[in-house]
Protein backbone atom coordinates (compact mmCIF):
# COMPACT_ATOMS: atom_id res chain seq x y z
CA UNK A 1 0.00 0.00 0.00
CA UNK A 2 1.32 3.58 -1.06
CA UNK A 3 0.27 6.72 0.88
CA UNK A 4 -0.61 9.44 -1.20
CA UNK A 5 0.92 12.88 -0.45
CA UNK A 6 -1.50 15.94 -1.28
CA UNK A 7 0.42 19.21 -1.34
CA UNK A 8 -0.97 22.39 0.52
CA UNK A 9 -1.02 25.87 -0.42
CA UNK A 10 1.32 28.37 -0.07
CA UNK A 11 1.81 29.46 3.59
CA UNK A 12 3.84 31.73 5.81
CA UNK A 13 3.65 29.59 9.09
CA UNK A 14 5.83 31.39 12.13
CA UNK A 15 6.28 29.40 14.86
CA UNK A 16 6.67 31.19 18.24
CA UNK A 17 8.97 29.74 20.66
CA UNK A 18 10.87 28.03 18.10
CA UNK A 19 14.11 27.38 20.04
CA UNK A 20 11.80 25.19 22.92
CA UNK A 21 11.84 21.79 23.04
CA UNK A 22 8.86 21.03 21.33
CA UNK A 23 9.45 23.20 18.62
CA UNK A 24 13.26 21.21 18.18
CA UNK A 25 11.77 18.15 19.19
CA UNK A 26 8.58 17.62 17.25
CA UNK A 27 7.96 20.53 15.18
CA UNK A 28 10.66 21.56 12.96
CA UNK A 29 11.72 17.53 12.63
CA UNK A 30 7.99 17.22 11.35
CA UNK A 31 8.20 20.31 8.66
CA UNK A 32 11.21 18.80 7.83
CA UNK A 33 9.42 15.44 6.82
CA UNK A 34 7.03 17.02 5.09
CA UNK A 35 8.99 18.75 2.88
CA UNK A 36 11.10 15.57 2.28
CA UNK A 37 8.13 14.17 0.60
CA UNK A 38 7.34 16.89 -0.98
CA UNK A 39 4.07 18.33 0.74
CA UNK A 40 5.38 21.65 1.33
CA UNK A 41 5.11 23.80 -1.97
CA UNK A 42 8.08 25.30 -2.92
CA UNK A 43 7.35 29.03 -1.80
CA UNK A 44 6.56 28.26 1.46
CA UNK A 45 7.95 29.74 4.53
CA UNK A 46 8.84 28.94 8.09
CA UNK A 47 9.48 32.23 10.48
CA UNK A 48 10.62 31.18 13.72
CA UNK A 49 10.43 33.50 16.71
CA UNK A 50 11.42 33.73 19.97
CA UNK A 51 13.38 36.29 22.54
CA UNK A 52 16.68 34.68 21.69
CA UNK A 53 19.08 37.23 19.76
CA UNK A 54 20.36 35.08 16.85
CA UNK A 55 20.47 35.72 13.20
CA UNK A 56 18.81 33.13 10.52
CA UNK A 57 21.98 31.39 10.48
CA UNK A 58 22.38 30.87 13.57
CA UNK A 59 18.99 29.50 13.92
CA UNK A 60 19.45 26.71 11.00
CA UNK A 61 22.36 26.18 12.90
CA UNK A 62 20.26 25.02 15.58
CA UNK A 63 18.07 22.91 13.47
CA UNK A 64 20.82 20.79 12.34
CA UNK A 65 22.06 19.91 16.25
CA UNK A 66 18.49 19.30 16.35
CA UNK A 67 17.80 16.85 13.66
CA UNK A 68 21.02 14.73 15.06
CA UNK A 69 19.63 14.24 17.66
CA UNK A 70 15.35 13.63 17.09
CA UNK A 71 15.56 13.15 13.44
CA UNK A 72 19.22 11.55 12.94
CA UNK A 73 18.14 9.57 9.59
CA UNK A 74 17.53 13.06 7.87
CA UNK A 75 19.39 13.58 4.56
CA UNK A 76 21.69 16.58 4.65
CA UNK A 77 21.29 17.97 0.77
CA UNK A 78 17.43 17.68 1.70
CA UNK A 79 17.76 19.27 4.86
CA UNK A 80 19.77 22.26 3.23
CA UNK A 81 16.92 22.54 0.93
CA UNK A 82 14.64 23.08 3.64
CA UNK A 83 16.53 25.42 5.72
CA UNK A 84 16.47 27.62 2.47
CA UNK A 85 12.85 28.10 3.90
CA UNK A 86 13.66 28.75 7.52
CA UNK A 87 14.61 32.53 8.68
CA UNK A 88 14.44 33.97 12.44
CA UNK A 89 13.34 36.74 13.56
CA UNK A 90 13.75 37.62 17.35
CA UNK A 91 10.40 38.94 18.88
CA UNK A 92 9.26 39.67 22.70
CA UNK A 93 6.16 37.71 23.02
CA UNK A 94 4.89 40.20 25.55
CA UNK A 95 6.78 43.14 24.64
CA UNK A 96 6.85 45.56 21.16
CA UNK A 97 10.26 44.79 20.10
CA UNK A 98 10.21 42.62 16.73
CA UNK A 99 6.23 42.95 16.17
CA UNK A 100 7.69 45.57 13.57
CA UNK A 101 9.36 43.59 11.63
CA UNK A 102 7.60 40.19 11.93
CA UNK A 103 4.42 42.10 10.18
CA UNK A 104 6.87 43.08 7.45
CA UNK A 105 7.90 39.60 6.64
CA UNK A 106 4.42 38.11 6.20
CA UNK A 107 3.05 37.99 2.45
CA UNK A 108 -0.85 39.26 2.27
CA UNK A 109 -1.94 36.45 -0.23
CA UNK A 110 -0.76 33.29 1.42
CA UNK A 111 -2.25 31.27 4.06
CA UNK A 112 -0.62 32.12 7.40
CA UNK A 113 -0.76 30.20 10.80
CA UNK A 114 0.77 31.19 13.80
CA UNK A 115 2.03 28.47 16.00
CA UNK A 116 2.33 28.96 19.36
CA UNK A 117 4.45 26.88 21.30
CA UNK A 118 4.61 28.83 24.01
CA UNK A 119 3.39 28.32 27.71
CA UNK A 120 -0.76 29.13 28.20
CA UNK A 121 -0.20 32.04 29.67
CA UNK A 122 0.99 34.37 26.86
CA UNK A 123 -1.60 33.07 24.72
CA UNK A 124 -4.00 36.33 25.20
CA UNK A 125 -0.84 38.48 24.92
CA UNK A 126 -0.01 36.86 22.00
CA UNK A 127 -3.01 36.98 19.98
CA UNK A 128 -3.75 40.39 20.94
CA UNK A 129 -0.35 41.85 19.61
CA UNK A 130 -1.05 39.90 16.04
CA UNK A 131 -4.32 41.54 16.04
CA UNK A 132 -2.88 45.32 17.04
CA UNK A 133 -0.31 44.85 13.89
CA UNK A 134 -2.80 43.66 11.37
CA UNK A 135 -1.14 40.05 11.47
CA UNK A 136 -4.47 38.51 12.11
CA UNK A 137 -6.12 38.32 8.88
CA UNK A 138 -9.86 36.61 7.97
CA UNK A 139 -8.07 33.62 6.30
CA UNK A 140 -5.31 33.26 8.78
CA UNK A 141 -4.95 30.53 11.50
CA UNK A 142 -3.60 30.03 15.28
CA UNK A 143 -2.46 26.96 17.08
CA UNK A 144 -2.25 26.42 20.50
CA UNK A 145 -0.78 24.08 22.46
CA UNK A 146 -2.08 22.29 25.62
CA UNK A 147 -2.48 22.53 28.49
CA UNK A 148 -5.28 24.71 27.89
CA UNK A 149 -6.19 26.09 30.67
CA UNK A 150 -5.95 24.47 34.48
CA UNK A 151 -9.45 24.64 35.19
CA UNK A 152 -12.87 25.45 33.90
CA UNK A 153 -12.72 29.07 35.15
CA UNK A 154 -8.86 29.24 33.35
CA UNK A 155 -10.07 27.75 30.29
CA UNK A 156 -12.97 30.13 30.09
CA UNK A 157 -11.01 33.51 30.48
CA UNK A 158 -8.14 31.57 27.63
CA UNK A 159 -11.30 31.13 25.08
CA UNK A 160 -12.27 34.99 25.60
CA UNK A 161 -9.01 35.91 25.29
CA UNK A 162 -8.11 33.98 21.91
CA UNK A 163 -11.68 34.92 20.22
CA UNK A 164 -11.34 38.23 21.09
CA UNK A 165 -8.88 38.49 18.44
CA UNK A 166 -9.67 35.52 16.07
CA UNK A 167 -12.94 33.58 15.08
CA UNK A 168 -13.55 30.12 16.16
CA UNK A 169 -13.16 28.76 13.16
CA UNK A 170 -9.41 30.27 13.14
CA UNK A 171 -8.26 28.26 16.65
CA UNK A 172 -6.77 25.53 16.99
CA UNK A 173 -6.62 23.63 19.70
CA UNK A 174 -3.70 20.83 19.17
CA UNK A 175 -3.87 17.38 21.05
CA UNK A 176 -1.15 15.41 19.23
CA UNK A 177 -2.71 12.38 20.35
CA UNK A 178 -5.47 12.40 17.81
CA UNK A 179 -2.42 13.00 14.97
CA UNK A 180 -1.46 9.57 15.73
CA UNK A 181 -2.77 6.70 12.56
CA UNK A 182 -4.08 4.26 14.92
CA UNK A 183 -6.21 7.07 16.52
CA UNK A 184 -7.88 7.74 13.07
CA UNK A 185 -7.56 4.42 12.25
CA UNK A 186 -10.64 4.32 15.11
CA UNK A 187 -12.78 6.46 13.06
CA UNK A 188 -12.28 4.26 10.13
CA UNK A 189 -12.58 1.07 11.32
CA UNK A 190 -15.89 1.88 13.25
CA UNK A 191 -17.55 3.95 10.53
CA UNK A 192 -16.37 2.51 7.03
CA UNK A 193 -16.88 -0.90 8.05
CA UNK A 194 -20.28 -2.78 9.04
CA UNK A 195 -18.58 -5.28 10.76
CA UNK A 196 -18.27 -3.62 14.33
CA UNK A 197 -20.38 -0.45 14.39
CA UNK A 198 -24.00 -2.92 15.36
CA UNK A 199 -21.63 -4.84 18.16
CA UNK A 200 -20.44 -1.03 19.12
CA UNK A 201 -22.67 -0.56 22.56
CA UNK A 202 -23.92 -1.75 25.56
CA UNK A 203 -25.36 -4.92 24.58
CA UNK A 204 -22.35 -6.67 23.47
CA UNK A 205 -19.20 -4.72 24.97
CA UNK A 206 -18.55 -5.60 28.72
CA UNK A 207 -15.99 -2.75 29.27
CA UNK A 208 -13.50 -0.80 27.61
CA UNK A 209 -10.05 0.22 29.00
CA UNK A 210 -7.79 3.26 27.81
CA UNK A 211 -4.22 2.98 28.86
CA UNK A 212 -1.48 5.79 28.49
CA UNK A 213 1.65 4.33 30.28
CA UNK A 214 4.69 6.10 30.34
CA UNK A 215 8.15 4.84 31.92
CA UNK A 216 9.60 8.55 32.24
CA UNK A 217 9.20 10.48 35.67
CA UNK A 218 8.06 13.84 35.76
CA UNK A 219 12.15 15.12 36.67
CA UNK A 220 13.34 18.31 34.34
CA UNK A 221 9.81 19.18 34.44
CA UNK A 222 8.76 18.78 38.64
CA UNK A 223 7.50 22.45 38.96
CA UNK A 224 4.67 22.40 36.18
CA UNK A 225 3.86 18.53 36.88
CA UNK A 226 3.14 19.59 40.65
CA UNK A 227 0.44 21.76 40.19
CA UNK A 228 -1.04 19.77 37.43
CA UNK A 229 -0.94 16.05 38.02
CA UNK A 230 -1.96 12.84 35.73
CA UNK A 231 -5.74 14.27 35.53
CA UNK A 232 -4.96 17.73 34.38
CA UNK A 233 -1.78 16.71 32.18
CA UNK A 234 -3.50 13.32 31.05
CA UNK A 235 -6.86 12.77 31.94
CA UNK A 236 -8.68 16.04 30.90
CA UNK A 237 -7.34 15.97 27.20
CA UNK A 238 -5.19 12.77 25.89
CA UNK A 239 -7.51 10.12 27.36
CA UNK A 240 -10.99 12.71 27.31
CA UNK A 241 -10.17 12.57 23.81
CA UNK A 242 -9.34 8.77 22.90
CA UNK A 243 -12.79 8.11 24.96
CA UNK A 244 -14.49 10.72 22.88
CA UNK A 245 -13.54 8.96 19.51
CA UNK A 246 -14.43 5.16 21.17
CA UNK A 247 -17.77 6.06 22.36
CA UNK A 248 -19.12 9.01 20.30
CA UNK A 249 -21.83 8.57 17.86
CA UNK A 250 -21.69 8.48 14.23
CA UNK A 251 -21.63 11.89 12.74
CA UNK A 252 -23.84 12.83 9.80
CA UNK A 253 -20.62 13.79 8.03
CA UNK A 254 -17.05 13.50 8.26
CA UNK A 255 -16.44 17.23 8.50
CA UNK A 256 -14.83 19.62 11.77
CA UNK A 257 -18.22 20.61 13.45
CA UNK A 258 -20.27 17.31 12.66
CA UNK A 259 -17.65 15.33 14.17
CA UNK A 260 -16.96 17.66 17.24
CA UNK A 261 -20.64 18.00 17.74
CA UNK A 262 -20.26 13.94 18.58
CA UNK A 263 -17.34 14.22 20.65
CA UNK A 264 -19.20 17.15 22.85
CA UNK A 265 -22.14 14.93 23.59
CA UNK A 266 -20.12 12.45 24.98
CA UNK A 267 -17.99 14.52 27.60
CA UNK A 268 -21.03 15.84 28.36
CA UNK A 269 -22.56 12.17 29.38
CA UNK A 270 -20.00 11.44 31.52
CA UNK A 271 -21.60 10.86 34.99
CA UNK A 272 -20.50 12.00 38.12
CA UNK A 273 -17.16 9.89 39.35
CA UNK A 274 -17.65 8.17 42.29
CA UNK A 275 -14.32 8.64 45.29
CA UNK A 276 -14.61 4.68 45.13
CA UNK A 277 -14.20 4.87 41.58
CA UNK A 278 -11.02 7.12 41.86
CA UNK A 279 -7.34 5.30 42.50
CA UNK A 280 -4.26 7.81 42.52
CA UNK A 281 -0.94 7.27 43.03
CA UNK A 282 2.49 8.06 42.96
CA UNK A 283 6.11 6.62 42.26
CA UNK A 284 8.26 6.22 45.39
CA UNK A 285 12.62 6.13 45.33
CA UNK A 286 13.93 3.21 44.58
CA UNK A 287 17.36 1.84 44.72
CA UNK A 288 17.96 3.40 41.11
CA UNK A 289 16.96 6.94 42.23
CA UNK A 290 14.51 9.53 43.86
CA UNK A 291 10.99 9.20 43.54
CA UNK A 292 8.37 12.01 42.66
CA UNK A 293 8.47 14.01 45.62
CA UNK A 294 12.31 14.35 45.21
CA UNK A 295 11.72 14.98 41.31
CA UNK A 296 9.26 18.05 42.11
CA UNK A 297 11.21 19.52 45.05
CA UNK A 298 8.15 18.60 47.38
CA UNK A 299 8.13 16.33 50.38
CA UNK A 300 4.31 16.80 51.42
CA UNK A 301 3.04 16.98 47.41
CA UNK A 302 -0.34 15.67 47.38
CA UNK A 303 -0.40 15.64 43.45
CA UNK A 304 -0.97 12.44 41.74
CA UNK A 305 1.79 10.98 38.90
CA UNK A 306 -0.69 7.83 38.50
CA UNK A 307 -4.45 7.91 37.81
CA UNK A 308 -7.24 5.32 37.48
CA UNK A 309 -10.89 5.83 37.14
CA UNK A 310 -13.98 4.35 36.24
CA UNK A 311 -16.59 6.34 34.71
CA UNK A 312 -19.81 5.88 33.08
CA UNK A 313 -21.93 7.64 30.39
CA UNK A 314 -25.23 8.32 30.73
CA UNK A 315 -26.96 7.75 27.10
CA UNK A 316 -28.63 4.67 25.61
CA UNK A 317 -25.39 3.21 23.50
CA UNK A 318 -23.40 2.93 26.66
CA UNK A 319 -25.32 2.68 29.56
CA UNK A 320 -24.31 0.33 31.71
CA UNK A 321 -20.80 0.06 30.47
CA UNK A 322 -17.99 1.18 32.21
CA UNK A 323 -15.03 2.93 30.81
CA UNK A 324 -11.20 2.23 32.45
CA UNK A 325 -9.34 5.04 32.29
CA UNK A 326 -5.56 5.02 33.69
CA UNK A 327 -2.78 6.63 33.10
CA UNK A 328 0.45 7.28 35.14
CA UNK A 329 4.56 7.56 35.41
CA UNK A 330 7.69 5.69 35.50
CA UNK A 331 5.54 2.34 34.87
CA UNK A 332 6.88 -1.10 33.38
CA UNK A 333 6.53 -0.12 29.80
CA UNK A 334 5.80 2.74 27.33
CA UNK A 335 2.11 1.71 25.95
CA UNK A 336 -1.18 3.41 24.58
CA UNK A 337 -3.63 1.49 24.21
CA UNK A 338 -7.83 1.33 23.95
CA UNK A 339 -8.87 -2.22 24.46
CA UNK A 340 -12.50 -2.98 23.92
CA UNK A 341 -14.04 -5.89 26.05
CA UNK A 342 -16.90 -7.60 24.00
CA UNK A 343 -19.01 -9.68 26.62
CA UNK A 344 -18.55 -13.28 26.92
CA UNK A 345 -20.32 -16.06 24.99
CA UNK A 346 -23.74 -16.90 26.66
CA UNK A 347 -23.29 -20.85 26.02
CA UNK A 348 -20.78 -23.20 26.09
CA UNK A 349 -21.49 -25.95 23.62
CA UNK A 350 -17.88 -27.69 23.71
CA UNK A 351 -17.67 -30.46 26.02
CA UNK A 352 -14.81 -30.30 28.56
CA UNK A 353 -14.47 -26.44 27.93
CA UNK A 354 -14.54 -24.23 30.75
CA UNK A 355 -16.01 -20.82 30.09
CA UNK A 356 -15.27 -19.36 26.95
CA UNK A 357 -14.22 -15.69 26.98
CA UNK A 358 -15.12 -12.95 25.17
CA UNK A 359 -12.92 -11.31 22.02
CA UNK A 360 -11.33 -8.42 22.61
CA UNK A 361 -10.35 -5.88 20.24
CA UNK A 362 -7.29 -4.08 21.01
CA UNK A 363 -6.39 -0.52 19.08
CA UNK A 364 -2.23 0.01 19.82
CA UNK A 365 -1.08 3.68 19.79
CA UNK A 366 2.19 2.91 20.59
CA UNK A 367 5.05 2.05 20.31
CA UNK A 368 3.39 -0.65 17.84
CA UNK A 369 0.78 1.21 15.99
CA UNK A 370 -1.59 -1.12 14.77
CA UNK A 371 -4.86 -3.16 16.00
CA UNK A 372 -5.88 -6.80 16.80
CA UNK A 373 -8.22 -8.51 17.37
CA UNK A 374 -8.64 -11.43 20.13
CA UNK A 375 -10.37 -14.91 19.50
CA UNK A 376 -11.08 -18.18 20.09
CA UNK A 377 -9.85 -21.10 18.03
CA UNK A 378 -9.27 -24.64 18.10
CA UNK A 379 -6.12 -25.95 18.85
CA UNK A 380 -4.49 -27.84 15.75
CA UNK A 381 -3.97 -31.68 15.59
CA UNK A 382 -5.80 -34.96 16.96
CA UNK A 383 -6.56 -35.87 20.26
CA UNK A 384 -9.84 -34.32 21.73
CA UNK A 385 -11.10 -31.04 21.13
CA UNK A 386 -9.18 -28.22 22.59
CA UNK A 387 -9.60 -24.30 22.25
CA UNK A 388 -6.97 -21.31 22.43
CA UNK A 389 -7.09 -17.28 22.19
CA UNK A 390 -5.44 -16.53 19.51
CA UNK A 391 -4.61 -12.51 18.17
CA UNK A 392 -5.57 -11.44 14.82
CA UNK A 393 -3.17 -8.64 14.05
CA UNK A 394 -4.07 -5.76 11.39
CA UNK A 395 -1.10 -4.17 12.15
CA UNK A 396 0.35 -1.49 10.03
CA UNK A 397 3.55 -3.33 9.69
CA UNK A 398 1.44 -6.48 8.02
CA UNK A 399 -1.00 -4.16 5.62
CA UNK A 400 2.10 -1.34 4.99
CA UNK A 401 5.23 -3.77 4.39
CA UNK A 402 8.19 -3.76 6.46
CA UNK A 403 10.00 -0.40 5.59
CA UNK A 404 6.44 1.35 6.22
CA UNK A 405 6.02 4.18 8.67
CA UNK A 406 3.41 6.18 10.50
CA UNK A 407 4.06 9.51 10.25
CA UNK A 408 4.12 11.84 13.01
CA UNK A 409 1.35 13.37 14.67
CA UNK A 410 2.64 16.45 14.60
CA UNK A 411 3.11 16.34 10.74
CA UNK A 412 0.08 15.52 10.04
CA UNK A 413 -1.67 18.19 11.98
CA UNK A 414 0.45 20.73 10.88
CA UNK A 415 -0.27 20.24 7.46
CA UNK A 416 -4.08 20.22 8.51
CA UNK A 417 -3.98 23.65 9.66
CA UNK A 418 -2.61 25.13 6.68
CA UNK A 419 -5.17 23.12 4.69
CA UNK A 420 -7.83 24.50 7.24
CA UNK A 421 -9.34 21.16 8.52
CA UNK A 422 -10.05 21.37 11.81
CA UNK A 423 -11.97 17.93 12.38
CA UNK A 424 -8.77 16.54 14.38
CA UNK A 425 -8.52 19.71 16.73
CA UNK A 426 -10.72 20.07 19.55
CA UNK A 427 -13.61 23.03 19.66
CA UNK A 428 -13.65 25.95 22.58
CA UNK A 429 -16.78 24.23 23.93
CA UNK A 430 -15.22 20.63 24.28
CA UNK A 431 -12.63 21.80 26.24
CA UNK A 432 -14.39 23.69 28.57
CA UNK A 433 -16.92 20.98 28.62
CA UNK A 434 -13.89 18.47 30.07
CA UNK A 435 -12.54 20.73 32.13
CA UNK A 436 -16.52 21.03 33.90
CA UNK A 437 -16.21 17.04 34.18
CA UNK A 438 -12.75 17.17 36.10
CA UNK A 439 -12.75 20.12 38.06
CA UNK A 440 -15.58 18.53 40.92
CA UNK A 441 -13.33 15.20 40.56
CA UNK A 442 -10.16 17.04 41.66
CA UNK A 443 -12.06 19.17 43.71
CA UNK A 444 -13.48 16.42 45.92
CA UNK A 445 -9.95 15.12 46.67
CA UNK A 446 -8.49 18.33 47.69
CA UNK A 447 -11.18 18.87 50.27
CA UNK A 448 -10.88 15.89 51.62
CA UNK A 449 -7.07 15.77 51.68
CA UNK A 450 -6.65 12.71 49.92
CA UNK A 451 -3.30 11.11 49.22
CA UNK A 452 -2.14 9.60 47.08
CA UNK A 453 -1.06 5.81 47.64
CA UNK A 454 2.89 5.00 46.68
CA UNK A 455 3.89 2.29 43.73
CA UNK A 456 6.97 0.73 42.60
CA UNK A 457 8.86 2.25 39.70
CA UNK A 458 8.41 -0.19 36.80
CA UNK A 459 5.25 -1.98 38.48
CA UNK A 460 1.67 -1.57 37.12
CA UNK A 461 0.84 1.08 39.38
CA UNK A 462 -0.68 1.05 42.96
CA UNK A 463 -2.64 -1.87 44.74
CA UNK A 464 -5.52 0.43 44.60
CA UNK A 465 -5.70 0.63 40.78
CA UNK A 466 -5.95 -3.27 40.76
CA UNK A 467 -8.75 -3.43 43.21
CA UNK A 468 -10.97 -0.60 40.88
CA UNK A 469 -10.96 -3.56 38.51
CA UNK A 470 -10.86 -6.71 41.03
CA UNK A 471 -14.16 -5.93 42.96
CA UNK A 472 -15.86 -5.72 39.08
CA UNK A 473 -14.46 -9.34 38.06
CA UNK A 474 -12.14 -7.68 35.94
CA UNK A 475 -8.99 -7.49 35.22
CA UNK A 476 -6.28 -4.68 33.86
CA UNK A 477 -4.62 -5.25 30.37
CA UNK A 478 -0.84 -6.07 31.42
CA UNK A 479 1.14 -3.12 30.84
CA UNK A 480 3.89 -4.47 28.68
CA UNK A 481 2.74 -8.11 27.95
Amino acid sequence: MVSRVIPVQPFDLVLFGATGDLAQRKILPGLYHRFEVEQMPDDARIIATARSSMDTEQFRAQILASMKEFAPGFKQDVLDQFLQHVEYIPVDALGESGWSELSAALRPDVVRAFYLSVGPSLFPGIAQRLSDHKMASPDSRIVVEKPFGHDLASAKALNEGLRACFEEHQIYRIDHYLGKETVQNLMALRFANSLFEPLWNSTHVDHVQITVAETVGVDGRGAYYDQSGAMRDMIQNHLVQLLCLTAMEPPSKFSPNAVRDEKVKVIEALEPVSPADIARGQYRADKGGDGYTDHVGNADSRTESYIALKVHLGNWRWAGVPFYLRTGKRLRARESEIAVFFRDPPHTIFPNVGPLRGNVLVIRLQPDEGITLRTTIKDPGPGGFRLSDVSLDMSFADALGEDASAPDAYERLVMDVIRGDQTLFMRGDEAEAAWAWVDPIVEGWEDRGDRPSLYDQGSSGPEDALMLMHRDGRRWRQIGG
